[in-house]
């Protein structure tokens, strides 16, 4: 499937002064983001992102805020509707990592540690970037607002309880 939603921003055109870039998704690249997001329809997509170098540290600084109403389908009454996505992401790049140097740092203890993202090619893709921090925040069970879920079950889950083979006895004994 070819990228229909890609905004390359290449290293050499990336500062150490903070740079502002809005992008505002067209209705084909909308089209695009639903089908990659597997959503009935995605109505809007707006993302503010600014990117800055940290050039002692190698490393780029990606930080947005996105906004978008995403068309979905309730897991428990299967009715579509909107819910609108609003949230901060952030995202860090070093300029000098390989691929080697990025899985030893992933093999490190400390699972809390801030690892950057490789940048491939010398370029990173904004809107790659915005439609990704999307993708990780979408519901992966969407409801409707107030909706709830009740489970009843079709047995009788005091029927899987262990049976004490000393519970007759206790029943003769009174």
């Amino acid at each position: 499937m070819q990228n229909n939603f890609s905004y390359p921003l290449k290293l050499e055109d990336i500062s150490s002064a903070p740079k502002q870039f809005n992008i505002n998704a067209s209705p084909k690249e909308l089209n695009y983001i639903a089908e990659i997001l597997k959503v009935p329809a995605v109505k809007s997509f707006h993302v503010e992102i600014i990117v800055k170098l940290n050039k002692p540290q190698h490393l780029v600084e990606v930080n947005g805020k996105l906004t978008s109403d995403i068309e979905q389908i309730s897991i428990i009454s299967l009715e579509q509707f909107i819910k609108q996505y609003h949230f901060e992401f952030a995202r860090l790049f070093d300029t000098k990592m390989t691929l080697t140097q990025q899985r030893e740092l992933e093999d490190f203890d400390d699972i809390n540690a801030e690892i950057p993202d490789i940048m491939e090619d010398g370029q990173i893709d904004l809107k790659a970037i915005a439609l990704e921090a999307l993708a990780l925040e979408l519901d992966d069970f969407p409801r409707k607002s107030g909706e709830k879920f009740h489970y009843t079950p079709d047995f009788d889950p005091d029927e899987d309880k262990p049976q004490n083979p000393f519970a007759v006895l206790q029943k003769l004994k009174k």
